[in-house]
């Protein structure tokens, strides 16, 4: 089921009532509900919001995934539940008990599944797709040539080139890298979202393992999804680049992230479905039960 996605940007109570989240604008005093079961990610991004403890609680309890914003309207934090697997104890065991090896193996898989998607993404409105094919079909165990560094110099040289020229992909860097950072903050939730509910803590990476990076495993997983956000930022930048600070129309452009059209083997799936499927099939590689990834491909048309 695709689940909803709640932003908030104006003054709002957030609590519940019958298993609804009830939001009472607090300049009107006026309500709407929502089934807190239907939900899977909510944004706050006003400093007056306020969100009782039971509502947190309920929240966390169906695997809502609660993003917050800092004064930049930038995602910052989130919140997610600890305990939303029935089986979470064995599956954590099944991630500390994984082989570097195995680890090399699903880096290789996650890495040859980015570049593709880079390629494909490149094939629809720029150009030099074939030297990234090229690169995804000559990626070794763990990455250990860095064809991902030599993908992402062609790739961002190109991507936007375009409409914008070439870009220089900078975190603080001129728009639309804000564009860009927004679409990866909400992947990034929407990754460990994905694999929180499959019973997998996301502090332990198959590759990233940077000591103070609680989400280093969403970070892994998520890398093959970041073309899909590049091609919301493609679209939105049509009809004009954003100034340096995000307006509400930029920030819903960049929410529909979470129901983008994806390419998987059985068909058309929803971005938010399609990362629970590549969740669950990392689970059943790290128990033994499969030994390839499931990551979507972006549609070639």
């Amino acid at each position: 089921m695709l689940k909803r996605t709640l932003f908030f940007s104006n003054p709002f109570h957030l609590h519940t009532r019958h298993e609804q989240l009830v939001i009472s604008n607090k300049d009107t005093e006026q309500e709407t509900t929502a089934p807190i079961e239907d939900l899977g990610f909510v944004v706050l991004d006003h400093p007056q919001l306020s969100v009782s403890y039971t509502a947190m609680q309920k929240l966390a309890a169906n695997n809502v995934a609660v993003i917050y914003c800092d004064d930049k309207h930038l995602p910052a934090s989130m919140l997610l539940s600890l305990d939303a697997h029935h089986v979470q104890n064995e599956r954590f065991r099944l991630q500390l008990e994984t082989s570097e090896p195995l680890k090399k193996q699903l880096w290789k898989q996650t890495v040859e599944a980015k570049i593709t998607n880079q390629a494909l993404l490149l094939n629809k409105y720029s150009s030099h797709a074939q030297a990234l094919h090229h690169l995804a079909n000559n990626v070794m165990s763990g990455d250990s040539t860095n064809r991902e560094g030599q993908a992402a110099r062609i790739y961002w040289q190109h991507v936007f080139a375009p409409f914008i020229g070439p870009l220089v992909r900078d975190r603080y860097g001129l728009p639309p890298n804000n564009l860009l950072n927004y679409g990866y903050a909400l992947l990034r939730a929407a990754t460990a979202r994905a694999l929180a509910g499959a019973g997998l803590l996301c502090t332990l990476g198959i590759h990233h393992h940077n000591r103070f990076n609680a989400f280093a495993l969403a970070d892994d997983i998520m890398e093959p999804y970041r073309p899909f956000v590049d091609e919301l930022v493609i679209h939105s930048i049509l009809t004009g680049l954003p100034g340096d600070e995000l307006t509400t129309k930029d920030k819903a452009q960049l929410l529909k992230i979470m129901a983008v059209d994806t390419q998987m083997p059985e068909g058309i799936s929803p971005l938010m479905i399609a990362l629970n499927t590549t969740a669950a099939s990392l689970v059943q590689c790290f128990a033994g039960d499969r030994r390839k990834l499931i990551y979507p491909s972006i549609l070639e048309h």
